[in-house]
């Protein structure tokens, strides 16, 4: 029933799933060709993070305030509606970013504004796709939906840095058509406009089913019962249910600390490893996002109904293919590589004493990613940069774990409830320039010690703070 009804759509939002990734993980590309090209600090370098980030905050602010005091945007225009307008306001942000990068004198603070576009373009997006794909089936196996979903996403945010990088600092930067500068954006940027204004045209003619129909569908017992005891309207907010605020800070640091070790990789690898050709830096970032694709798609099995023999057979058929388009794309020599596969085998070992269970995989994952950074501050060269790396793996389940225990059970306060999640991704705006302004004050390398606060509230948040209250 499930694959007969929802196939298509679920293809769809697959595929918008994996081109916001792609272009989200550009950021950090941008982040040292815009540091080289206009002078800036480690603090104005991340301001790109700062002002893509902000986004999604204001918009999703703007979105709970209208939808408490006047009603769910999203009921009255639908969410097909929602996706399309998030796809045109993210194509007029990409030909901002042609315009501004062809002209004389190009301005940072303008190519932030198309940043600010673009976030506020993918708010939309992340607003009404994430809790979309939780309802497209059915409520058991919804983590398992939204962790391939965002499996996709990760295979955009492995393949960008190869791309970004080859493209950007590579093949328009040393053009003779091209001077070199901030033009060696200008053909990219037109061409994901290009992309993007195509799967708008795509979504318009798709057929979308009604977010309010697959939800009263697909809603569980438990919150059908709820609904009868009037225990859910009993709550005027969202903001009424403990598990939901704690899963928004959740949010609020997942995203900070993904993000802020991800935009500073390159400059680390730089000043403390000693890797100085950008493009090898891309290969080797491709490790990160690409652990977090594997560990989304071998999540995605972990959290499925199939039988457990299966199940876990799959996960390392899944885990090696995912090892093995990594190390293809990049072209690392295996014995360079071979750490990684060593944690990707304790990866696969911490799903299966995850026991298919969101909220221990999301404390578990947490604490080890904990040990991971203590252990990269502590060692030097390749292991630290390791460790640094197989964070990624760690990462994957993080976002879809944290967003189905925070909605669960919040009945006809969802589509708010999604809102205010999509808003604490703020914490992607905030915590990268912090890690800049320590990086200028005490180092790359030991600035790197932020993420561990991070991961210390998602390690809470997995083992207690998810608990539903009634």
């Amino acid at each position: 029933m499930e694959a007969k009804s929802y196939r298509l759509p679920l293809a769809i939002l697959t595929g918008l799933f994996f081109i916001w990734g792609f272009i989200t993980c550009l950021n950090d590309t941008l982040i040292p060709y815009f540091k080289s090209v206009f002078e800036l600090s480690n603090f104005q370098a991340n301001l790109v993070q700062f002002a893509f980030f902000t986004a999604y905050f204001v918009i999703s602010l703007i979105y709970f305030l209208v939808s408490r005091n006047i009603g769910d945007p999203i009921d009255k225009i639908g969410y097909k509606n929602t996706i399309i307008a998030g796809l045109l306001t993210s194509t007029c942000a990409c030909l901002l970013f042609f315009e501004e990068a062809g002209s004389e004198m190009p301005s940072f603070p303008i190519f932030l504004t198309a940043l600010f576009m673009l976030g506020t373009g993918f708010t939309f997006l992340q607003i009404s796709a994430n809790p979309l794909v939780s309802l497209l089936g059915s409520p058991q196996t919804s983590s398992s939906r939204l962790n391939l979903s965002q499996g996709f996403n990760s295979l955009g945010t492995t393949i960008a840095p190869i791309v970004g990088t080859y493209v950007i600092f590579n093949f328009f930067n040393d053009s003779d058509t091209y001077r070199g500068g901030a033009q060696a954006v200008q053909i990219p940027y037109l061409a994901l406009a290009c992309v993007l204004l195509s799967l708008a045209v795509l979504i318009f003619f798709s057929d979308i089913p009604d977010m309010k129909n697959v939800e009263s569908e697909t809603s569980s017992e438990l919150i059908q019962e709820d609904l009868k005891a009037g225990d859910v309207k009993k709550k005027k907010s969202a903001l009424e249910y403990p598990h939901l605020v704690f899963g928004m800070l959740a949010i609020f640091f997942y995203v900070g600390g993904e993000v802020t070790i991800g935009s500073n990789l390159m400059l680390y690898m730089k000043e403390h490893v000693g890797i100085t050709e950008e493009f090898t830096a891309g290969k080797l970032l491709s490790f990160y996002w690409g652990g977090a694709m594997i560990g989304r798609f071998v999540g995605s099995l972990s959290m499925s109904n199939i039988d457990n023999v299966k199940k876990y057979a799959l996960m390392a058929i899944v885990a090696l293919l995912g090892f093995g388009l990594i190390f293809g794309i990049t072209d690392f020599k295996i014995d360079i590589v071979l750490p990684f596969l060593g944690f990707l085998i304790a990866n696969y070992i911490a799903f299966i004493m995850a026991k298919s269970m969101p909220s221990r995989t999301l404390g578990l994952f947490s604490t080890i990613n904990i040990v991971l950074i203590v252990a990269m501050l502590i060692t030097d060269g390749l292991l630290s940069l390791w460790c640094i790396l197989a964070v990624g793996l760690f990462n994957s389940i993080m976002f879809s774990n944290i967003f189905t225990l925070a909605i669960k059970e919040l009945g006809e306060h969802t589509a708010q409830g999604s809102s205010l999640l999509v808003m604490m991704i703020l914490g992607g705006a905030l915590i990268p320039p912090i890690q800049g302004l320590l990086a200028d004050n005490i180092g790359v390398h030991l600035a790197f010690v932020l993420p561990i606060i991070c991961y210390v509230y998602l390690m809470w948040y997995g083992f207690k703070g998810c608990t539903i209250r009634k």
